[in-house]
């Protein structure tokens, strides 16, 4: 028995089970052990104390972590809310390109009358021909034959259809070797030909050959088609002079042409569909 009140965990535990019967014995108004609760009162004091302010501090540290539970919670409604407006913005983005394609198809249309003007996506270029063809998301079942021309929407000369299937069609550029157009000089007028080269075509450059020899040409010069030729109507930009090279004949001077038409950020073109002469229209895939 000595070794137990020797044991000082044991007598804490005694001394603490004491004063809860203190407690309760002294709880009540009428009892009569009250003023041995007055007599003790100031030397507990302090220990009524600590067990009160170890209770707060229990009661704060479980607030703290309800409020940084609900505090989750609200995060992850906010990352929700988040989530759901980028997705919102996004679409609206998408409607705000549709409604800028529709507007600047409108503004094609009173340009070219004649002409029912189809927006498409470019979906692939063929390989070792990066910006030479490439390939759009309309077909025959959208009303696209060959020799379609293609543009942008800034009414740049990007090509023609050279092939169609239901789905999709093939698009050459200016800038490839077959390619040819007849071009007109904005400024001064005179006839001329536009056409691709193999030396200029990794630039995405073209060439612009028999030029009359009456005709003034200077850098700067606006190349516009002519409308003969019966594929490209009359006032599409093909591009702008950036060079004149000059040979001892007159005859041979040629310059070179920077398209109006940027293919190497080109994603989205304009095909051009005469309402008139639609007998080429069907599926003629290479």
């Amino acid at each position: 028995m000595s070794r137990l009140f020797k044991n000082k965990i044991f007598l804490l535990i005694l001394a603490t089970l004491l004063i809860f019967v203190f407690i309760v014995a002294t709880s009540s108004r009428d009892s009569k052990l009250n003023w041995i609760s007055n007599i003790l009162s100031v030397p507990l004091s302090p220990i009524q104390k600590f067990f009160t302010s170890v209770g707060n501090k229990i009661d704060e540290a479980f607030s703290f972590l309800r409020d940084i539970e609900a505090i989750k919670k609200e995060n992850e409604e906010l990352k929700t809310r988040l989530h759901n407006l980028e997705e919102e913005n996004r679409e609206l983005i998408g409607y705000r390109e549709k409604i800028k394609e529709l507007r600047e198809a409108l503004n094609l249309k009173d340009i070219f009358e004649g002409y029912d003007i189809i927006g498409a996506n470019i979906i692939s270029r063929d390989a070792g021909n990066w910006s030479g063809i490439f390939r759009i998301d309309i077909g025959s079942k959208d009303g696209i034959g060959v020799d379609f021309p293609v543009i942008t929407s800034s009414k740049g000369l990007v090509g023609r259809v050279m092939a169609t299937d239901i789905t999709s069609s093939k698009v050459v550029t200016i800038i490839e070797e077959e390619s040819s157009v007849a071009g007109w000089i904005a400024r001064t007028g005179g006839h001329v030909i536009v056409r691709g080269d193999m030396s200029l075509k990794d630039e995405g450059l073209c060439r612009m050959d028999y030029i009359p020899v009456d005709v003034e040409i200077e850098v700067g010069d606006v190349v516009e088609t002519s409308g003969l030729g019966g594929i490209y109507p009359k006032g599409i930009v093909i591009g702008k002079v950036v060079q004149i090279n000059k040979t001892n004949n007159e005859l041979d001077r040629y310059a070179i042409i920077e398209p109006a038409a940027d293919f190497k950020r080109l994603e989205e073109v304009f095909v051009m569909k005469n309402r008139v002469n639609n007998d080429k229209i069907g599926c003629v895939e290479e």
